[in-house]
């Protein structure tokens, strides 16, 4: 079976490619190779190689500058996925897409579950969301929702503080801003086993909105100290120590893009549906860093 998988290059997309070639051809694309701001050129490539399911691991991922690139944001992280979920239909095909925690305002104090009300804050969160509607119009979606993404591949907050513990004396980083820190790694599993499931059986129903996150919680801060501290740990020289990172609030950090004060995701239902189990954010992370220290 082909599997189209877009988005090759990035977190997501890497750590996806070489685990779904067990299942079948695994025709993987960058933006170079399927532009996804050409709906004609998306159309054409999916009639041409008839997949027996799309993957869509694309997506435009500047939150700051999507602000002022809103046209560009939205015809890859809306117009695209629309595209996609058309010609899914139309093949009768699964298709998988991955969200993001930026389609809710961030203001509840527990972690999110799926049906709770999507409210985005920036033109990232909105065109996510509007790529999300557009799926859902195609019967045979499941949209996995994550968050705080990181790999020892792509531009990350872990490799940023790696390289930033080796070059500073201090950091100010924010600690007002929760989340669960989830490797690429994990949602490439977990993705895989999804794909397995589906395609193994015929009558599958469980289509649909999931969150998926590693056990756990943290803040950007407590998260920086982690990361510094296991990399000291691991034998990293570095320039400063954890207690050189300073705690600020997210009002003396301002950007472009409002991020939400709660990116935690309730992974109740992934795992229960799909039978499935998460470590917690700190064995991923740490696995991850000591990839990061053998490669650099």
């Amino acid at each position: 079976m082909k599997i189209l998988l877009t988005g090759k290059d990035g977190q997501v997309g890497f750590a996806l490619h070489e685990k779904l070639a067990s299942i079948g051809e695994v025709i993987a694309t960058n933006r170079n190779e399927l532009n996804l701001e050409n709906s004609d050129a998306i159309r054409i490539f999916i009639e041409k190689i008839k997949p027996g399911m799309i993957i869509n691991a694309a997506a435009y991922t500047d939150v700051d500058k999507a602000e002022t690139e809103i046209e560009l944001a939205r015809k890859v992280n809306a117009e695209a996925p629309k595209v996609l979920a058309e010609k899914a239909s139309q093949l009768n095909i699964p298709m998988i897409h991955f969200s993001t925690d930026y389609v809710f305002d961030g203001l509840k104090n527990e972690p999110y579950v799926e049906t709770d009300q999507a409210n985005p804050q920036s033109v990232y969160g909105q065109t996510k969301w509007e790529g999300e509607e557009a799926i859902r119009k195609h019967k045979k979606h499941i949209i996995l929702r994550t968050s705080w993404l990181f790999s020892s591949h792509g531009e990350n907050f872990l490799k940023k503080i790696l390289k930033l513990i080796q070059e500073k004396s201090s950091l100010n980083i924010v600690n007002n801003q929760k989340g669960t820190p989830t490797s690429a790694d994990a949602i490439a599993n977990a993705t895989y086993k999804i794909v397995k499931i589906i395609l193994n059986k015929p009558n599958f129903k469980d289509f649909g909105t999931y969150h998926l996150a590693l056990d756990g919680e943290t803040n950007w801060y407590e998260y920086a100290c982690f990361i510094t501290d296991e990399a000291i740990r691991l034998g990293l020289k570095t320039t400063m120590t954890s207690q050189d990172i300073k705690l600020i609030s997210s009002d003396e950090h301002p950007a472009a893009a409002k991020r939400p004060m709660n990116s935690r995701f309730n992974a109740t239902k992934i795992k229960n549906t799909f039978m499935l189990e998460f470590q917690d954010w700190k064995q991923e992370a740490a696995i991850a860093l000591k990839l990061n220290l053998v490669n650099s």
